[in-house]
């Protein structure tokens, strides 16, 4: 028992930090130029958000959807799985994610509008910072390589953040808290794996989900 007593969260690790951050470099080359296609489907959905027409309502579901089914593809399953024997889990997690949307699309359970009140900003404000502002921490603040940047679309900490505020913006009711499981889910791993390795991006990945569900709740409609 005193043996036990002297390890750290860090010595369970099943990774170095410089080994998870070179993965998102090689990712990001393997699938060059596929970042710009990812930030233009996220500019398409952040502009279906501010519209009102209800002929797109099954638009930004199926976007997501398609998001959360390539980070489980590409991602988690030919990547991250080198390096974290719970990759191939978490992958089958992110694809319910995507069929949960899917079928939320279906019921036609997504209300798009304008953002108008504090949910609806907070929502939209969410998603822009996890599309233009997130994946410009680790090079601009944290001195991690462009290379290693994590997109939306791309990355499953940006995916999940954004994907926490367009629920915000554009669901209602039990269809929001059906949806919010998984995305919360993740962030609480990650923030849990970047805090052991002693990151400080793993603020962002415990304030974003403590903030949604916060603001989920006060402001429910």
């Amino acid at each position: 028992m005193a043996d036990w007593l002297t390890y750290s969260p860090s010595d369970f690790l099943l990774f170095a930090p410089r080994t998870y951050y070179r993965l998102f470099a090689l990712y990001n080359e393997s699938i060059w130029p596929g970042q710009f296609l990812a930030l233009a489907v996220g500019i398409a959905i952040a502009a279906l958000l501010l519209r009102r027409d209800a002929k797109r309502n099954r638009a930004v579901p199926v976007l997501l959807a398609a998001c959360w089914l390539w980070v489980a593809w590409a991602y988690l399953l030919t990547r991250y799985d080198t390096i974290n024997w719970a990759a191939k889990y978490f992958a089958a997690a992110f694809a319910l994610q995507a069929v949960l949307l899917i079928a939320v699309s279906l019921r036609r359970r997504v209300h798009l509008g304008p953002s108008s009140d504090t949910k609806n900003r907070f929502g939209l404000a969410l998603f822009i910072f996890a599309l233009a502002v997130q994946p410009l921490a680790g090079p601009l603040l944290f001195d991690r390589p462009w290379m290693q940047t994590e997109l939306f679309a791309l990355a499953p900490d940006p995916t999940a953040v954004a994907t926490l505020g367009a629920l915000l913006l554009s669901v209602r009711g039990r269809a929001a808290w059906l949806l919010m499981p998984v995305p919360l889910a993740w962030c609480a791993v990650s923030a849990m794996t970047l805090w052991t390795m002693g990151s400080a991006e793993a603020w962002v990945m415990t304030i974003a989900p403590a903030a949604t569900l916060a603001c989920a709740t006060l402001f429910q409609r």
